[in-house]
């Protein structure tokens, strides 16, 4: 079994009121491309961001603030302007992409660097798609620029915030398909890799028909094993199927799991939206790890937990599920190191 300690009263009720910030929130929407500030943070690519990681789709404040975190406290990292924010390499013209994982009647988006509204797109008081994309004219803007996106609501007084660093390296081309990538179908990799049909060099070695002894033991055919009825592999993530909390997928070869009730869309795969999926690996066959066991992604760890990370043992100050990018010294409010 795990070993498991008790923690000080002070550190439980630490854990506990990061726990109550954690969960997940009634989703909303975000800027996925060119990655805004909280897509970052969901992705792992930035360490350490606290909550946002968990629903990078709420930020959710009144209308007419020019902070990325919304006003919100929680959120108050997207404000951080000391953190290496990795920054998208752009032109002159940048097209945004948004993820609304609750779409909701729609005033009008907003695009701005600094004080300066860049556009506007009107929204005509309807509900949008669940993916959209706004192409912006960046002006005479070079360089390390922060573009604050802005989703206004039309029957309540809030709006959404995205904040998008991005590098204007002043040329007419438009968005940097690096960083863009809207489009599910442009990474089907799988796809890509039909070169076995190219090697069928079987067929030159065929002198194997001048020894017939061994047709006199065919007998391994009278015992065939049906293991692979046992429990059958999740199935392929696909548009328009209804998941429910919980539910697995496969995707690219990679398992996810559903964390919030949600039907399929294009542009929601379980890898572009942590907000909607969790990658996950069937845990080892022998069960739960020994005490002290290395970290490995796909295990549930309770409170208390020890694993070893890089030659360093750390402590579970929170009950979880581990997901690539919550490695234990990435995240402080999930490990304790000891």
């Amino acid at each position: 079994m795990r070993k498991r300690f008790a923690l000080p009263l002070m550190t439980m009720g630490a854990v506990t009121a990061t726990m109550a910030v954690a969960a997940p929130a009634q989703a909303h929407g975000y800027v996925s491309g060119p990655p805004s500030r909280q897509a970052l943070c969901a992705q792992g690519s930035v360490p350490d961001c606290g909550p946002i990681s968990f629903e990078p789709q709420s930020v959710e404040g009144p209308k007419g603030l020019t902070s990325c975190s919304g006003g919100i406290s929680e959120f108050a990292v997207l404000d951080d302007e000391s953190r290496a924010w990795p920054a998208a390499t752009v032109g002159r013209s940048v097209t945004f992409d948004w993820i609304k994982t609750a779409p909701h009647k729609t005033s009008n988006w907003e695009y701005f660097i600094g004080d300066e509204l860049l556009a506007t797109f009107d929204g005509g008081g309807v509900q949008p798609p669940s993916t959209l994309s706004h192409t912006v004219d960046l002006g005479d803007h070079v360089g390390r620029q922060k573009v604050l996106a802005v989703w206004n609501i039309a029957d309540t007084p809030m709006a959404f915030y995205s904040c998008i660093d991005v590098n204007i390296d002043g040329g007419p081309s438009p968005t940097p398909t690096g960083t863009a990538s809207p489009t599910p179908t442009a990474s089907p990799t799988s796809t890509a890799s039909p070169t076995p049909t190219a090697s069928p060099t079987s067929t030159a070695s065929p002198t194997p028909t001048a020894s017939p002894t061994s047709t006199a033991s065919p007998t391994p055919t009278g015992t065939p094993s049906p293991t692979s009825t046992g429990t059958p592999a999740p199935e392929s993530w696909q548009v328009g199927t209804t998941y429910q909390i919980g539910d697995e997928v496969t995707y690219d070869g990679v398992s996810y799991r559903a964390r919030q009730a949600h039907t399929a869309t294009p542009g929601w795969e379980p890898p572009r939206v942590p907000a909607l999926w969790t990658a996950v690996t069937p845990p080892p066959a022998t069960g739960d790890p020994a005490p002290g066991d290395g970290w490995a992604v796909g295990i549930a760890y309770q409170i208390g937990d020890e694993v070893t990370y890089d030659g360093v043992s750390y402590l579970a100050r929170q009950a979880h599920t581990a997901t690539p990018g919550w490695e234990p010294p990435h995240v402080p409010s999930l490990w304790i190191r000891i």
